[in-house]
């Protein structure tokens, strides 16, 4: 995934069309579009690919199971198209290496959750957000998922694994957190939903954002 924009689209719409009229609209905005279960439940797997023809495809099903179930998802993911998916590390490390190692088959990429953006987040993820970072960063994860909304978590997280893997933060807008805060912090990537694809203007709306990051990573802010 290359690093442009430093956007995802986090593309939370259930209808077909819809998305794919998003997608086109922010293409040159976005570096990748993170795609979860509301949108896939609602068109099947095949947008997977219909979608692909914009930006590449991070698949955020959150996996979350024994190994060989976790390797079974994995699989369906990346032969539907998706360059990455999202999963969970609390389900501990055999579970995480199942994961990695379907990736590696693929030539795919594996982000795993340390710790999630909403104020839930911080009751039982946050404990262990760093002992799952570390060992991401061990089982040779591409990136971690960490929150927008306390960038502090994102900078204490990217001292802890250095350079090792890219950080993607979610809950940059309708959350509160603020893209160029983020990106000081240490995230590579903001993940941004509804105040791209809610907005009159998607196209707009991604654009400022990019530009947010662009005087950000120059030393304007």
């Amino acid at each position: 995934m290359e690093r442009n924009t430093c956007v995802i689209l986090a593309l939370d719409v259930t209808d077909r069309k819809e998305a794919i009229r998003i997608a086109e609209d922010v293409r040159e905005f976005v570096d990748a579009i993170k795609v979860g279960y509301p949108l896939i439940l609602a068109t099947g797997l095949r947008i997977i690919r219909e979608l692909a023809e914009f930006a590449p495809i991070i698949a955020d099903f959150k996996v979350a199971d024994i190994p060989n179930t976790n390797r079974l998802i994995c699989e369906q993911v990346f032969e539907a198209g998706a360059d990455a998916v999202i999963v969970q590390g609390f389900t501990g490390r055999d579970s995480l290496d199942a994961c990695i190692e379907v990736a590696s088959e693929y030539r795919k990429d594996v982000f795993v959750v340390s710790e999630m953006s909403h104020p839930g987040g911080a009751e039982f993820m946050q404990p262990v957000a760093e002992a799952i970072a570390k060992m991401a960063a061990e089982a040779g994860a591409f990136g971690l998922v960490a929150p927008a909304t306390r960038p502090e978590r994102v900078k204490r997280i990217r001292k802890l694994i250095g350079d090792k893997l890219t950080i993607i933060s979610p809950g940059v807008g309708a959350q509160g957190g603020k893209a160029s805060d983020v990106i000081a912090a240490g995230a590579d990537w903001v993940i941004v939903g509804r105040s791209i694809y809610k907005a009159e203007s998607p196209k707009e709306a991604a654009c400022e954002i990019a530009a947010e990051i662009e005087a950000e990573l120059r030393g304007e802010n």
